[in-house]
């Protein structure tokens, strides 16, 4: 039999590592921003075009590299972190596999330029597809710039697999905020398209979250400090009140690296137990400083999952850390069985001088003394003998009150006949039942029907909601008062792509600026205080839909807002509720199945119910 196991070609298997290293535009930036830090830049600029897959460009003023290391810096497994395999356990830098520009240069065209302090001139690199197409002199200032342009342009497969421009650009974001919260050391700035994103000055770690999502974030955050042999923290988690529907402002960083934790942010969760509403998850900026023998992060070719020697302990302090600064600075409500609240001085005498009591005693006091006279009144003990007295005149104050009594009329009400004049009225025939507040039953031809409300209840949402935004007559009801709403930059990017739809809906915003936006008027269907748990939805649902060949802005806007207004499982319904919900879905186009594409009912025949009797 011939052989048939043969070595592949260099590019192949380029190619084949890029597929771990990079999986989107997000993934080249993280690569590009941790070798900017690790060559110990001070200023770094983020440029990216078409949410990254036309250009991705970082420009740092770090150490720069010589002629040799350029060259070499594009070769597999090339790297000057580590050594030897000892070297993986004592890690103080980002990139350590060698594997990043080799990777990213096989699926793109690269162009790399740099220079060292010392030199007069520097050098500059073009490769295209891991081909290098030129290598010549250059006069650059000190750093180095490297610019992806064209991402995948040779694997048209991958490329076709990337998401919309929006969502691609949230990954970028995220990946910025990431690496921009860790170093707070570090001064950044990303431009989009042209137009500045971001300029993140040097700064401390809570100006540096401030800068980022905000400044009404400044007066959501309680600082968390613990110091111990084991582990130590810092930063900051968000008060319960401020807590949102998603994930989006979490972030574990160990040793100044993003991670991921299920197990650490359920300790956080623990934490923050009986403080939050049912579904919503706290914020938390938090910084873990631990020794780098007692981890490994080598685990994963995106190096954000981590493996730590004794997860337990871990858990136990930052749980006990998080738990005493909600406690410290009163988040959380204090039991101390040994206080006494009455001893607490209050308010008004807080600040008062205290005064050393005086005792006054009267030594002519004598409690034996039959007569005790004062200045205001005379008192005069009555004898026992004369007990009989005090029931003098009491029989004829009995008869008095019996008498008043008799006299007393009770006014009567007449009873009134029913309204109907046969009983059959009366209790009319029930055709739809709630079971378990969750079903609604109701009878059909051929036997029973079995409504989900929540699902049925979306999908009549959804379609009047789409109908209004295509005919653009939607009513809105005017607010009392403003409502102002608190958003990060990115958000307020979202929301201005989505205003027009918005307001087809019934929305009406009198501003939205640069970190807020003012609501006077909301659709008639939505209750105020739903109003910023519904933006927040829909942002969160932007940010990670799925676009397909029919994916519209306004289809997805009709999908949020019906899953955050639709009745929720759980909630009662009165009778007309049930008849008119049972009537609206069959009123709908697709009464069968919700937006998201799942059965809203289902029936049963009585040949069905006959066969669970046999």
């Amino acid at each position: 039999m011939a052989d048939i196991i043969q070595l592949l070609p260099d590019h192949v298997a380029n190619q084949i590592a890029a597929g771990e290293v990079v999986q989107r535009p997000a993934s080249v930036v993280k690569e590009l921003l941790e070798n900017a830090i690790d060559a110990g830049a001070t200023t770094i600029k983020l440029i990216v075009k078409d949410a990254g897959k036309t250009l991705i460009q970082v420009i740092d003023d770090g150490k720069g590299m010589s002629t040799t290391d350029a060259r070499l810096s594009f070769e597999r497994h090339a790297t000057s972190k580590i050594r030897t395999a000892d070297d993986l356990f004592q890690l103080h830098t980002k990139g350590f596999r060698g594997e990043a520009l080799a990777s990213i240069a096989a699926i793109a065209h690269v162009e790399l330029k740099t220079k060292q302090n010392q030199d007069d001139i520097g050098s500059i690199i073009i490769i295209e597809g891991s081909n290098i197409v030129s290598q010549d002199v250059v006069v650059v200032p000190k750093g180095t710039s490297i610019a992806v342009k064209n991402l995948f342009f040779n694997i048209p497969a991958r490329r076709n697999f990337l998401k919309s421009n929006t969502v691609e650009l949230r990954h970028i974001i995220d990946e910025f905020y990431r690496v921009a919260l860790a170093h707070s050391n570090i001064s950044f700035a990303m431009y989009n398209n042209g137009s500045e994103a971001f300029n993140l000055l040097v700064s401390n770690y809570r100006q540096r979250i401030v800068n980022i999502f905000g400044n009404k974030t400044n007066e959501k955050l309680v600082p968390v400090e613990e110091d111990t042999e084991v582990l130590k923290i810092s930063g900051f988690v968000g008060k319960p009140e401020y807590a949102k529907k998603t994930r989006g402002e979490q972030y574990f960083f160990v040793n100044n690296r993003f991670i991921k934790s299920a197990y650490l942010n359920h300790a956080i969760a623990s934490a923050f137990d009986g403080l939050l509403k049912n579904g919503t998850h706290p914020s938390y900026f938090l910084n873990l400083k631990v020794d780098p023998q007692t981890i490994d992060i080598n685990i994963h070719p995106t190096k954000t999952e981590i493996k730590f020697d004794d997860e337990h302990t871990l858990y136990a302090l930052l749980r006990s850390a998080v738990k005493h600064s909600l406690g410290q600075f009163n988040i959380a409500p204090v039991l101390d069985f040994n206080r006494d609240s009455n001893l607490d001085t209050p308010y008004n005498y807080n600040k008062t001088d205290t005064s050393t009591p005086t005792i006054e005693v009267d030594k002519s006091f004598n409690p034996f003394q039959e007569e005790t006279q004062s200045k205001a009144v005379t008192y005069k003990k009555e004898s026992a003998a004369s007990w009989e007295n005090l029931y003098v005149g009491l029989e004829s104050k009995g008869t008095k009150t019996q008498q008043d009594f008799s006299e007393v009329h009770f006014e009567s009400e007449e009873s009134t006949g029913s309204i109907f004049d046969d009983d059959k009225y009366v209790d009319k025939i029930q055709t739809t039942y709630q079971l378990h507040n969750k079903y609604i039953v109701s009878t059909i031809k051929s036997g029973m029907l079995v409504i989900d409300q929540h699902r049925a209840h979306q999908r009549i949402l959804y379609e009047d909601f789409l109908k209004n935004m295509t005919i653009k007559e939607a009513v809105s009801q005017q607010l009392l008062f403003p409502l102002q709403l608190h958003f990060s930059v990115q958000d307020i990017e979202i929301i201005n792509q989505l205003k027009e739809d918005l307001e087809h809906t019934g929305f009406i915003f009198s501003s939205v600026n640069k970190e807020s936006v003012e609501i006077i008027g909301v659709p008639i269907s939505v209750p105020e205080s739903e109003v910023s748990i519904i933006l927040e939805q829909l942002i969160s649902d932007v940010e990670n839909e799925v676009p397909d060949a029919h994916f519209s802005a306004t289809d997805l806007l009709a999908k949020s807002m019906a899953k955050s207004l639709a009745i929720k499982t759980g909630q009662s319904l009165k009778k007309d509720e049930q008849e008119h919900l049972v009537n609206s879905l069959f009123a709908c186009k697709e009464p069968n199945a919700s937006p998201t594409n799942r059965a809203t009912f289902i029936t049963m025949s009585v040949d069905e119910l006959d066969k669970k009797f046999i």
